[in-house]
């Protein structure tokens, strides 16, 4: 398929003798390995992270499809040596097979070979019951966000997305917070890494949507741009709660060991007024520091804010906090707080002090944290544009070439340079499933932000990642219904996609199958609907349930089938005497039409049900009829004559002269178009049948022209 070509496993490269088969996978994100038997119970899990290689920005060309962003890492598979034998594997949806062939290489040794078949499976994360939960409540917010107005502009329309972006935000919380509980419960040391993982994984996720929607969904403007990134400082930074509840619980907090910490993250986190509540503590326990308090105080006190309701301009909050700087510079200069080093540090913060700050480096822990204290004290008006700037530097800073930043920093980073497609694709290699860069992707898509981003195998980016996702939640039990809405909303291959994926599902139950069926049906996809029912069919059959198995043809409109179930059913009948699944039969309708046996199925039912009823002059043309129109199979006419006998034998004639005239034809087309083999095999019970039908035959005749005379003379 098209957009596969970036997923696949592009090479094999094998390992030194006795390292087992290393594989080299090709661009997406993380793979997870399960050991399946072969010749014996084992069980091998090993993990393959993949990478993923999006289409290059606008204006850069495209790179070759097998040009790998960055170098994969190798896995091995424990037991397997491609070296003394050739390796196979076989695809699958969502899955691979792994394994050694009978066929050595040359001039290798001879040796017993790997008895086990591997298994790579892709979006391990779909079998994790807490992160189900994230798949299923997405999908609704998904799903509204697709069927809501295109009318809504301007405010509305934008104020609309926001509120879409933070539902998705709290549902990676509520998420979090669950495997957070798993991993605090949990005794297994190995599932309580597990889950501590995930919680990582999910925070950072958070962490990074929460800065794409303050940056691209709300644009919020210079000024207001601050306020969103302290509270997504303070939202992600939770550490000084706890500090603070300890400093306060204690005999005497001015004393605490953390207390002069705990002002400092207030101050770094612009918590103005929670860092004067506790310092009103070092206040009271300390008069001699009195005064110094209430002069730090009163500047952070006087520190200008840009409130959310605030109509002042950018030029008064700019003059106003000039004048407040001022007053702090004096006050520093002054030597106000030389006596004491704690609040001298705060003051120097508040200037925007950079090495200040860069001393509390502990206390906020990462750079981003840094970028933001750094603005609030030194350009509280910072705007967008400028915000790659400030960002590389605080970064260089904070990390002081200590170490290389992390996947996460990139990401950040990619996204403080306002570079959204860079953000998606850090996004794809770091995250170990399409859950976020699809969702995130289709949100900033409704933004008007990726329209002209086309991806150089024929898709755009937002269907690209759609698709993927869809992909891999076709490989779950259940999670494949929710694929199927993600496929809708594919224009371009979403159909082709779900005609490939849907004909792949298990259809384990008859239940399954009609959920199946009905989506199939509500997409005009008229050949995966013959498809399953065929298959549906052929189960049935195999379980010999003739009535759902004809239930299931007719469906499929499928004539050689439904001729097939009816000539079985006619068989048994012969067997038994007497029809299974009646209600089907008698209520086939217009379906008896799809073909000429189950036309005749039909109505020789009818002719039985009329008998049965004591309407012998209708069932005897019925019968007739199913005679002479040839549509009954020739090796089921001597049954239907000899159902006419009963009627022949009523008192009241019933078959005329005519009729009783056809039925001999009928006879004895029978017996004569038989063979000298055929002749020679009919058995004792077959002649005196026909010697029998002979005689009614006769009778019957006889009977119906002196009927018939006594009826003219009269």
């Amino acid at each position: 398929m098209w957009a596969r070509r970036n997923r696949v496993l592009q090479a094999a490269q094998w390992a030194a003798p006795n390292q087992g088969l290393c594989l080299c996978p090709a661009p997406g994100p993380a793979w997870g390995w399960a050991g399946l038997s072969g010749c014996r119970p084992s069980v091998v899990a090993v993990e393959l992270v993949l990478f993923c290689c999006l289409s290059p920005s606008p204006g850069e060309p495209a790179a070759d499809m097998d040009e790998l962003d960055v170098e994969p890492p190798l896995t091995l598979i424990p037991g397997v040596d491609s070296n003394r034998k050739q390796m196979c594997f076989a695809w699958g949806p969502g899955e691979m097979l792994v394994y050694e062939t009978l066929f050595p290489k040359e001039c290798a040794e001879k040796r017993p070979g790997c008895p086990n078949i591997f298994i790579v499976r892709k979006d391990q994360d779909v079998y994790s019951q807490t992160l189900r939960k994230l798949f299923n409540e997405s999908h609704g917010i998904f799903v509204g966000l697709q069927r809501s107005e295109e009318e809504l502009a301007g405010k509305s329309r934008k104020a609309q997305l926001v509120r879409v972006s933070k539902n998705y935000r709290s549902v990676i919380r509520a998420c979090m917070e669950e495997m957070h509980q798993l991993a605090i419960s949990t005794r297994d040391p190995e599932l309580q890494c597990q889950h501590s993982t995930q919680v990582s994984i999910l925070s950072a996720m958070e962490l990074i949507w929460n800065l794409c929607e303050i940056l691209f969904v709300e644009v919020a403007p210079a000024g207001h741009l601050l306020l969103h990134l302290l509270d997504w400082v303070r939202l992600h930074v939770c550490d000084v709660d706890s500090m603070v509840r300890e400093v306060l619980s204690s005999e005497n907090p001015s004393k605490h060991k953390d207390f002069w910490n705990a002002v400092d993250s207030f101050v770094l986190q612009g918590r103005m007024d929670d860092a004067r509540h506790l310092l009103s503590k070092e206040a009271s326990a300390n008069p001699t520091s009195m005064g110094m308090c209430k002069i730090l105080d009163d500047l952070m006190k006087k520190m200008p804010i840009l409130s959310i309701g605030n109509t002042q301009t950018l030029t008064e909050m700019e003059l106003k906090w000039q004048h407040w700087h001022e007053e702090c510079q004096r006050y520093l200069q002054d030597g106000t707080f030389a006596s004491n080093l704690h609040m001298e540090s705060i003051c120097k913060i508040l200037l925007g002090d950079e090495n200040a700050i860069l001393e509390k480096k502990e206390l906020m822990t990462t750079w981003y944290h840094f970028l933001v204290t750094r603005l609030v004290y030194s350009h509280p008006t910072v705007k967008p544009v400028e915000l790659r700037f400030y960002a590389q530097s605080s970064l260089d800073l904070f990390l002081g070439g200590e170490s290389s930043p992390e996947p996460l920093d990139s990401i950040l980073m990619a996204a403080f340079e306002f570079e959204i497609h860079q953000v998606i694709k850090e996004c794809s290699i770091a995250l170990s499933n399409w859950w976020f860069v699809a969702h995130l992707t289709d949100l900033l898509d409704h933004c008007k932000l990726l329209h002209s981003h086309n991806l150089y195998f024929g898709s755009n980016m937002r269907e690209f990642l759609l698709l993927e996702y869809a992909s891999g939640l076709f490989s779950h039990h259940s999670l494949w219904q929710l694929g199927v809405d993600y496929f809708d909303h594919c224009p371009e291959y979403g159909k082709v996609y779900l005609e490939l994926h849907i004909e792949r599902i298990p259809l384990n139950t008859e239940q399954k199958a009609l959920k199946v069926l009905r989506i199939c049906e509500q997409r005009q996809m008229h050949e995966q609907v013959r498809s399953i029912c065929k298959i549906m069919a052929m189960k049935a059959v195999r379980n010999n349930r003739l009535g759902s198995a004809l239930s299931w043809s007719i469906r499929a409109k499928d004539a050689a089938f439904a001729t097939l179930i009816s000539d079985r059913f006619l068989k048994d009948y012969c067997e038994r005497g007497s029809f299974s699944d009646l209600d089907l039969i008698d209520n086939l309708g217009p379906s008896m039409l799809l073909s000429d046996r189950l036309t005749f199925l039909g109505k020789y039912r009818e002719f039985h049900r009329l008998y049965g009823e004591k309407r012998f002059s209708e069932a005897a043309k019925l019968l007739l009829m199913l005679m002479t129109a040839r549509i009954a199979p020739c090796s089921f006419w001597m049954t239907l004559l000899t159902d006419a006998l009963p009627l022949l034998e009523q008192k009241e004639v019933i078959f005329s002269a005519e009729q009783t005239y056809e039925l001999m034809r009928c006879l004895e087309d029978l017996t004569a178009g038989k063979t000298d083999n055929q002749k020679l095999q009919v058995d004792d019970v077959e002649t005196t049948k026909v010697e029998i039908l002979r005689l009614a035959l006769a009778r019957n005749l006889a009977r119906a022209i002196v009927k018939e005379g006594t009826l003219e003379g009269s």
